[in-house]
């Protein structure tokens, strides 16, 4: 198991942005009993901080995450199926705990992401990725599948690109990551992430908290669901529900008397 004392990190700023660390930079991050268990607890506590606004997450040193760890991999070699099935729920719920989050969620990569590094990438709403990032999905290279991350990345990437990465376990960068949709923004060093990481902050703390929450779980309902009459009626209530939220009001009002709403820092 993790020798470090804290294999995750957690820091939230007075204006609400939390800064969520991969604290094992001499295993290059990578999953282990432990990681997961304070990623779950650090995402659980997150999801009930009501001044978050925008979570960022990021891997110390070098490398961002490097999938999972070889020692845990050996353990889990000796569990029964129903041990395995056990250990790899708790892999699954925490990146269900990641993906739920009402924040905007951001990861912020370098150096690789790897298996269930490249999960979490998926899992979160906005990706950026410096351009020397390696990607690759190397279950089958194990006689393996990416099956607890295999949600996220489909939605991220689409049906044909997962299926050709899951089954080929082929690498690549950044640019070609950006182009499939697994990370929306590829820069080119460690400076570009810390200028997108106070680009995206400035647009969160423009946007009501609320109403990220509500536009989140819009997004993942219209996809859901077919167009027609029932959704037309269904985005018709959702959007008379923000009118007439304080929330909805209040930018209203902001916006009509030229001044910043309440929620703008």
């Amino acid at each position: 198991m993790s020798t470090s004392p804290d294999p995750v990190l957690l820091d939230v700023s007075r204006n609400g942005v939390a800064v969520v660390t991969l604290n094992r930079a001499e295993k290059r991050n990578a999953f282990d009993e432990l990681m997961i268990a304070g990623l779950s607890d650090t995402f659980e506590t997150l999801k009930g901080a009501d001044h978050v606004r925008v979570v960022f997450l990021r891997g110390a040193g070098p490398t961002f995450c490097a999938g999972a760890d070889i020692d845990w991999m050996r353990r889990a070699a000796e569990f029964s199926e129903l041990g395995n099935e056990t250990d790899a729920l708790t892999l699954a719920r925490m990146l269900q705990h990641l993906h739920e989050l009402p924040q905007l969620t951001v990861a912020l990569v370098q150096g690789a992401a790897m298996g269930g590094g490249a999960g979490l990438v998926a899992a979160c709403d906005i990706a950026v990725a410096a351009a020397n990032t390696k990607f690759a999905f190397t279950e089958v290279k194990l006689g393996l599948t990416p099956a607890t991350i295999s949600p996220y990345v489909i939605e991220a990437i689409g049906l044909r690109w997962a299926k050709a990465l899951f089954a080929t376990a082929e690498s690549f960068d950044a640019a070609f990551a950006e182009k499939i949709g697994l990370v929306q923004y590829a820069v080119d060093d460690a400076a570009g992430l810390e200028a997108m990481m106070a680009r995206l902050t400035e647009l969160a703390m423009a946007a009501a908290p609320g109403a990220v929450r509500d536009a989140k779980a819009l997004a993942r309902y219209v996809a859901e669901h077919k167009i027609g009459d029932a959704l037309a009626k269904e985005t018709a209530r959702r959007i008379a529900a923000r009118r007439t939220s304080e929330e909805g009001k209040e930018g209203l009002a902001a916006f009509l008397e030229k001044r910043k709403p309440e929620w703008s820092a």
